[in-house]
């Protein structure tokens, strides 16, 4: 038991800026097994971004309710993700290679294309998320909503781990170590974790189930490019595609929620 709060906690000193204990390090073998506990970190940044919005919600308007939630979850992970997704659009627009891609998504700065793409990101995210919590009134299916978006989306990104294999030919890391292994317990782990909220959702309707097909899109199609460009997964990517698992996710719940 001990061991397994120790990996908890490196999920979530590696996936968030809440502090852990001293102890917690990035050890290689507990990053890899930290992936079992990916999407419950989701669980608890869903939970920070509604508690932002629900607090908010008493004092303003659902807009200004929205942009905060927006700003917990980024203060949660330090845009762990989003800096991911920068990286990824610079390093595909603007290399041509897998050594000029790698290149590009190693360098710290940050360049037209992943500016405009965390414009589009955010954007999109404020517009869809608003019209759907038009759309819910209750306060704790709209926590379950939080919780399920931030699940499935980092459930979709660590699929990529599951079922691709690390890019980079070097251990060099922009920033932290990355999870590169895993085993049956961490599968089993991030299923569980993953789909459970939207498992607890289905009790509404069975229709909401249907936000998985999507995403599995997301996963097929961004396992295959970046499989065809660089031979495989970066951290960054992974980064990517829980942002556009994210914003795959709200659109989907949106569309359903109009059907129901």
């Amino acid at each position: 038991m001990k061991n397994e709060i120790r990996i908890f906690f490196t999920a979530l000193m590696f996936y968030t800026r809440i502090p852990c204990p001293k102890n917690i390090d990035h050890h290689p073998d507990n990053i890899n097994k930290a992936t079992r506990y990916f999407p419950l970190i989701g669980w608890i940044v869903g939970g920070i971004s509604f508690a932002a919005y629900w607090i908010s919600s008493l004092v303003f308007s659902d807009s200004i309710s929205v942009v905060f939630s927006l700003i917990a979850g980024v203060l949660t992970t330090g845009a762990f993700h989003e800096d991911g997704l920068a990286d990824v659009v610079d390093g595909f627009g603007g290399g041509w290679t897998k050594e000029k891609i790698l290149d590009i998504m190693k360098d710290s700065r940050v360049g037209a294309y992943g500016v405009i793409a965390l414009i589009f990101l955010f954007l999109l995210k404020f517009l869809a998320l608003k019209e759907l919590l038009t759309l819910v009134k209750s306060p704790f299916i709209i926590a379950v909503l939080f919780i399920s978006y931030h699940s499935l989306a980092r459930g979709t990104a660590i699929n990529i781990v599951f079922a691709s294999q690390y890019s980079r030919d070097d251990e060099t890391s922009k920033a932290k170590p990355i999870a590169k292994t895993h085993g049956k317990i961490e599968i089993a782990g991030a299923y569980f974790f993953g789909l459970l909220p939207i498992a607890a959702l289905c009790f509404i309707s069975l229709k909401l189930i249907a936000v998985l097909l999507p995403l599995l899109a997301v996963f097929y199609f961004s396992k295959r490019y970046f499989e065809k460009w660089i031979h495989g997964y970066t951290g960054d990517c992974l980064g990517a595609v829980e942002q556009i698992a994210e914003c795959v996710t709200i659109l989907s719940f949106l569309a359903l929620w109009k059907f129901m």
